[in-house]
């Protein structure tokens, strides 16, 4: 049986522009991923490359799959677009159970809410710990969790001075 998603972390911005623009933007994994494709120190220094399928991350069912080798170690996850309302919200979820470090199975999205001026971004995670090394997300799943949502809607708010 899987262990459910009881993990949780949200990280929430303001952007100076239209939830469609917002939206946009952020529909693209690539982007949405982008500070998982340069060495950092969260990633000890290693990155993950990205591959889409022809839907590239773009509508309900699209695949899309991060691989490479942190510590030496091949680390790769598969993810599957469950939901896509634009300009409003997206979320994708783990297919199968990942190859990671610190997280494993996860549901992830974002959410945007206009303001009067801009919007509000929300991007979270939900995850459990990794099947293989539960001790390891113990220690640094919530970090890497923050980190991640972070960089994610930070990025995104930097896109738009």
């Amino acid at each position: 049986m899987d262990q459910p998603l009881h993990l949780r972390h949200r990280t929430e911005v303001l952007v100076d522009t239209d939830a469609q623009r917002l939206f946009d933007h952020l529909d693209d994994p690539r982007r949405l991923s982008a500070h998982m494709a340069k060495p950092s120190a969260m990633m000890a220094g290693a990155s993950m490359v990205l591959t889409t399928d022809d839907g590239g991350g773009r509508s309900i069912g699209s695949v899309y799959r991060l691989y490479g080798k942190v510590l030496g170690l091949e680390l790769n996850v598969s993810s599957r677009v469950e939901e896509r309302e634009p300009p409003w919200r997206k979320i994708w979820r783990t297919v199968g159970e990942p190859r990671l470090l610190v997280v494993g199975r996860y549901r992830m999205g974002f959410d945007i809410t206009p303001l009067e001026r801009g919007c509000r971004l929300g991007v979270f995670i939900e995850y459990a710990w990794p099947a293989r090394h539960p001790w390891l997300g113990r220690l640094f799943g919530a970090a890497y969790a923050r980190w991640c949502t972070r960089r994610m809607a930070f990025d995104a708010k930097a896109a738009f001075p």
